[in-house]
């Protein structure tokens, strides 16, 4: 059999279905709400990921480094090219603490906590856009985050 025969073949095995894979549902739905969120953080001059650490830091100023990476699951790796931005957008300060200078501490300037402001209708604006009920979308959010502390504790 030819490899175009082969393609054209439907998959006997629904376990290999695309449509069937719970992680390209994840995938794509994370697509489509960064998608969304794209034009309404331009309004703020923020990214997403960017956006994700002011939410943090709009509920609890003044963390770590290492606390603001374990909130968002995110390595210094990744994280701190974001903080460096955030900071020459005058929107965090960086700490160094003075006990400990390898410790890091993040707080919002005067700006990062006006920003807030600004933010406060992007959920209302996603949910509409979501076109579900907000104890919908509550539900579904624990559901989610029950199946990410699964896959982080479950090893193959």
């Amino acid at each position: 059999m030819n490899t175009v025969t082969q393609a054209n073949q439907p998959n006997s095995n629904p376990a290999l279905l695309l449509d069937n894979q719970l992680c390209f549902a994840l995938y794509s739905t994370s697509l489509a709400m960064t998608k969304l969120y794209k034009p309404l953080l331009e309004t703020l001059g923020l990214t997403y990921p960017q956006y994700l650490v002011m939410l943090v830091l709009w509920e609890r100023d003044g963390l770590m480094v290492s606390e603001l990476g374990e909130r968002l699951f995110l390595d210094s790796g990744t994280l701190t090219p974001l903080l460096k931005r955030l900071e020459s957008a005058s929107l965090i300060a960086r700490i160094r603490d003075v006990q400990d200078e390898r410790r890091v501490h993040i707080t919002l300037t005067t700006a990062g906590r006006d920003l807030k402001t600004q933010a406060a209708e992007i959920p209302n604006c996603i949910l509409k856009s979501s076109q579900c009920s907000l104890p919908d979308i509550m539900g579904l959010t624990q559901q989610v985050q029950a199946l990410r502390k699964n896959l982080n504790t479950t090893e193959i």
